[in-house]
């Protein structure tokens, strides 16, 4: 792994644990020698990722669509700035340049990326690792969703294993380093 895309909120959310964490994460991906794709934006989670790994000397190439440009308030402080004509081609980019790829907390935006990596992962059009940073227990209710739909047929027990989960940055990009992901069935 070379680049971590990291799917995050544009807003801080309520606690401020989360805004910690996305500050904990851009430190680790750079302890790591890992450079940072993500939405672009300057704000909430996703600008506190960003601005750790530039404060300690890391990469970050930011991709946003030109309709968000201003409304999320575009980071012009990044190694790279890219805007792009649509959300298609923000995650097509994101995709593609990621060699891994971390959720933080989020919103409906953050949860869809997530699960198109996963179902990507899935289908095998991609074998990267997916990581989930559970931030005092944010996704608790989301894994516990995760892990029903497997009680009730719908996805198969062996997709429990297309991501890691963590609540530490630090464990969690260890995790993905380690992370073998095999090829799956539908």
């Amino acid at each position: 792994m070379k680049t971590v895309c990291v799917y995050c909120g544009s807003s801080e959310g309520v606690r401020s644990s989360y805004m910690s964490a996305a500050t904990s994460l851009g430190q680790a991906l750079v302890e790591n020698k890992l450079d940072l794709v993500y939405g672009g934006a300057d704000v909430g989670l996703m600008g506190a990722t960003a601005n750790a790994v530039l404060e300690n000397g890391g990469s970050v190439t930011g991709i946003i669509p030109k309709a968000l440009f201003e409304k999320e308030v575009a980071h012009q402080g990044l190694s790279e700035l890219r805007v792009v004509a649509d959300m298609h081609e923000r995650k097509s980019q994101m995709a593609e340049m990621g060699d891994g790829f971390i959720t933080l907390p989020g919103g409906l935006g953050t949860l869809e990326e997530l699960f198109e990596m996963l179902t990507w992962s899935q289908l095998g059009f991609h074998d990267k690792p997916i990581g989930v940073l559970n931030v005092d227990g944010y996704f608790d209710s989301l894994l516990q969703f995760i892990d029903n739909s497997i009680e009730q047929g719908f996805i198969n027990a062996s997709h429990r294993d297309l991501f890691c989960v963590s609540s530490s940055p630090e464990e969690l990009v260890s995790k993905m380093q380690c992370h073998k992901t095999s090829k799956h069935t539908i």
